[in-house]
């Protein structure tokens, strides 16, 4: 999944701190880098050194811990694995009944996209599709840019519904699968 021309760009798993009694925290991720080689990506996650990454306040793990469901993080700059502007999919992962962390995916905001927006762009009205958080992730509305945020409806509401609705004059419809919501002008 980690090819040159795959949309991921990066996949793991991300322990919750403690799960691993040998580690105080871990990630198992690897990503594809600019020249197409898959590796490792090898983190210093000791707390008591200086480049410690407590991933834990992150969305990408904080909201699959919180609620039990799958989450969509950014866009934002990934300064942790590639410095790029970028998308982080996660779902909790459950362990004889405990949260032991997340199964992620990284997907660079270019590729993303260039995947989704012709799809956009073909509907009847402006639209843009948003996370949890109103975070727009792609947009064929000029007036919400990816990256900025969607003020108004509660979209982590039409998520946990799974039901399309009308609110403000626009018209929510959450993304089967994909913890998304579409939003259309």
């Amino acid at each position: 999944r980690l090819d040159r021309e795959a949309l991921v760009s990066g996949a793991g798993f991300v322990a919750d701190p403690g799960l691993l009694a040998d580690a105080a925290a871990w990630l198992e991720w690897w990503q594809s880098g600019a020249d197409g080689v898959v590796r490792p990506l090898l983190l210093d996650l000791d707390p008591g050194r200086s480049a410690y990454a407590d991933y834990t306040h992150w969305d990408w793990f904080a909201l699959p811990r919180a609620t039990g469901r799958r989450a969509v993080a950014g866009p934002y700059v990934d300064y942790l694995c590639s410095d790029e502007y970028s998308l982080t999919l996660s779902e909790p992962v459950w362990f004889q009944g405990r949260f032991a962390g997340v199964a992620a995916a990284d997907v660079y905001l270019r590729h993303f996209e260039a995947a989704v927006l012709p799809l956009l762009r073909g509907l009847a009205r402006p639209a843009r599709l948003v996370n949890a958080r109103g975070r727009v992730a792609a947009s064929a509305d000029a007036a919400h840019l990816a990256g900025s945020l969607t003020k108004g409806p509660d979209f982590g509401d039409v998520l946990a519904t799974a039901r399309p609705r009308t609110c403000e004059g626009l018209r929510l419809v959450p993304c089967r699968g994909v913890p998304m919501v579409l939003v259309l002008a």
